[in-house]
């Protein structure tokens, strides 16, 4: 028969019901790959805009604060008279936390409390400026740079040293403590 007007079978009209499965099937590790992506990014922007933004939890009022403490905590640990040593240092002592706390007690004890009795030394500390090189929520560290005037019984004459300091600052119970002092 010439005539015929069937068509050749297509790929449609001879697949069967399983191979129509494995097709629809061949699909799905895609579409989660894309879903556990997209999760992913979701995720991470929640964490990172709602609790990892240290500049929302860290503003110009924190670091205002910090400065101020490190400032203060600055010109305590660097001041003191020997008539009133026992006040200056107990003064100082209250700005500071942590092992620099009890290294500082020690220095105190061992260093500048015979020095400042026996050569009658009297220093005075004054900030000219301090600025902020890490701020984070709970810890933070400020460059300030200063003048300090001694004068002792052997060199009465007052000696003016300018120097700059890295001071690291931690917050304890709310208040923002001198947890490191290195001279720069």
């Amino acid at each position: 028969m010439c005539g015929d007007n069937r068509l050749p079978p297509t790929d449609d009209d001879t697949e069967t019901p399983r191979s129509r499965i494995r097709r629809a099937l061949s699909h799905w590790p895609l579409l989660i790959i894309g879903l556990l992506l997209v999760a992913a990014a979701t995720g991470t922007a929640i964490l990172y805009f709602g609790q990892y933004r240290h500049d929302q939890q860290t503003n110009d009022a924190t670091a205002k604060s910090v400065i101020g403490a490190a400032t203060e905590g600055t010109v305590a640990l660097l001041s003191y008279t020997p008539d009133k040593l026992e006040s200056d240092l107990a003064a100082a002592k209250s700005h500071l936390t942590g092992d620099f706390l009890t290294y500082y007690g020690k220095f105190a004890d061992q260093i500048v409390a015979p020095a400042a009795k026996q050569k009658a030394v009297n220093t005075q500390a004054t900030v000219k400026r301090a600025v902020i090189s890490e701020l984070h929520p709970d810890t933070a560290r400020v460059l300030v740079f200063l003048d300090q005037i001694t004068t002792s019984k052997d060199q009465p004459e007052p000696v003016q040293t300018a120097s700059s300091v890295m001071v690291s600052m931690t917050k304890s119970h709310g208040s923002w403590l001198i947890s490191a002092f290195d001279p720069i």
